[in-house]
């Protein structure tokens, strides 16, 4: 995939949305429809020193810059591919002494490529940074305050000597990267690294249910289809995650991206009654349901707080409360059943107590599949750990099949040649021979298994995290 070719999109006037991208011929589930690279992006702060700063892989030993003691790499190569957008930067952190915020880092950078490139289109772009939308004049007041704040502080930093821009513009910046900035996983796409501007991909619209997702794979991002895209057809991602009610996902997208969804899913409250779903036979009282919704928002604040402090004891013991509690009156596709069934088998298999997890983490996938798109990839990621902690569990049978379900996801969502998925591929194969193993001699397989685990240090699951999966789009807390 030649990284930039655009002849398979054209932009075009999207009705009520302004524009959008559509397709320029047929494409299929797994397909991708354009590579990007990146017009500028930065590690988190938090990340600086655990992140490649430019291939933004996660490595154990990094090579420090020298200069400024600030900028981390892989290796020479990295470092070497870096110094153009670095070279700045360096001696801007060095005169300011010390390190602006992600923000203020991104927006100089993006700034510097201006003042080399100019601000018309760059080779491969359909649109130029100066055209992006940046919604500033929809700034709430605390929104203001932050942006001067930055604005401030990045004139500061911003070395006299280079070109100087007009505050309208420098705002102009700051509010493309608090719309567009799109968040940058680590190799294997399971953690948030840093955020970067792709100005292509900005082109595209936001559907509750779309017809492509994105993936951030070896420094660019792609666009995948996850099913049959009709020539002509408007491209979509979508901006948040599905597992939510109509209201909710509007609330969050006109807050976080100043636009009324009026897509199909959001405007027929399709499944919502899925995320509400209650209990059939006996149906509860209206009044029964909202004391459960009650007594699940107050369970998942206390779970929060003992979840920040580490005590996953704590944790478990809510959540088996509340999930005896929410029995008889919710369904396994409602919204705080699920939250619920999500956070106690993740934190069980992390203090590998796998039998017990899988059985909530089976609950949780059968909930999941009758509510997200077929190949959304959360929901393959879902699947995969569900697989992982049934395997662990010694379920062969069930973690093979799940292993193999989120396996076919994320050939769609990931592509093969993503680490994820080559990860998966080689689980896929293990269980295979395992269950082969388990079907010829059950007695034999249960021996060597145990054998095998006593030998080889189990790999035990990260530590859970408050952090939620990595959203599509960055947005400033």
């Amino acid at each position: 995939m030649t990284i930039g070719r655009m002849e398979n999109v054209e932009v075009f006037t999207s009705e009520g949305k302004g524009r959008g991208l559509k397709a320029t011929k047929e494409f299929w589930a797994a397909d991708v429809i354009f590579a990007e690279r990146a017009y500028s992006a930065v590690v988190f702060d938090s990340l600086v020193n655990f992140v490649c700063h430019t291939c933004f892989k996660r490595q154990e030993k990094l090579h420090r810059c020298g200069q400024c003691k600030f900028a981390h790499y892989c290796d020479r190569t990295c470092q070497k591919d870096a110094w153009l957008n670095h070279k700045n930067e360096c001696s801007a952190i060095k005169r300011y002494g010390k390190v602006p915020n992600e923000n203020i880092r991104l927006a100089a950078r993006i700034m510097w490529r201006v003042e080399r490139e100019g601000t018309g289109l760059t080779e491969g772009c359909l649109v130029a940074v100066d055209d992006l939308q940046n919604h500033v004049e929809h700034f709430g007041e605390e929104e203001q305050k932050e942006l001067r704040v930055d604005v401030d502080t990045f004139l500061q930093y911003w070395p006299p000597q280079s070109q100087q821009f007009s505050m309208q513009y420098i705002s102009h910046i700051f509010g493309v990267i608090s719309c567009n900035g799109f968040t940058l996983s680590d190799q294997r796409g399971l953690q948030a690294v840093g955020v970067g501007i792709f100005p292509n991909l900005g082109l595209v619209n936001h559907d509750c249910w779309p017809n492509c997702t994105v993936i951030f794979n070896n420094g660019k991002i792609e666009l995948r289809a996850l099913g049959k895209i009709s020539e002509g057809e408007e491209l979509t991602v979508s901006y948040i995650d599905f597992l939510n009610v109509s209201e909710e996902r509007k609330r969050q997208l006109k807050k976080q991206y100043y636009f009324d969804c009026t897509c199909e899913h959001c405007q027929k409250k399709l499944k919502d009654d899925l995320f509400l779903g209650v209990k059939d036979d006996p149906k509860p009282s209206q009044e029964a349901v909202k004391e459960m919704i009650q007594l699940s928002k107050d369970t998942l604040e206390k779970i929060d707080k003992a979840r920040s402090e580490g005590l996953y004891h704590e944790v478990v013991k809510l959540c088996r409360e509340c999930l005896q509690k929410q029995e008889p009156v919710f369904a396994d596709t409602n919204l705080y059943t699920l939250r619920m069934l999500s956070t106690v088998s993740e934190v069980l298999s992390y203090l590998q107590a796998f039998e017990e997890a899988s059985h909530y983490a089976r609950r949780m996938v059968d909930g999941y599949m009758k509510l997200y798109h077929p190949n959304n990839a959360q929901l393959g990621m879902a699947v995969m750990r569900a697989g992982l902690t049934n395997w662990h569990a010694g379920n062969i049978e069930v973690g093979h099949g799940m292993i193999c379900k989120a396996y076919a996801i994320l050939l769609v969502t990931h592509g093969p040649s993503h680490p994820i998925t080559k990860d998966l591929e080689a689980m896929r194969m293990q269980t295979e021979m395992e269950l082969r193993m388990f079907r010829q001699n059950e007695f034999m397989y249960h021996k060597m298994r145990e054998a095998a685990l006593n030998n080889q240090p189990m790999q035990v699951m990260a530590e859970p995290s408050n952090e939620p999966a990595p959203a599509l789009f960055h947005k400033k807390q």
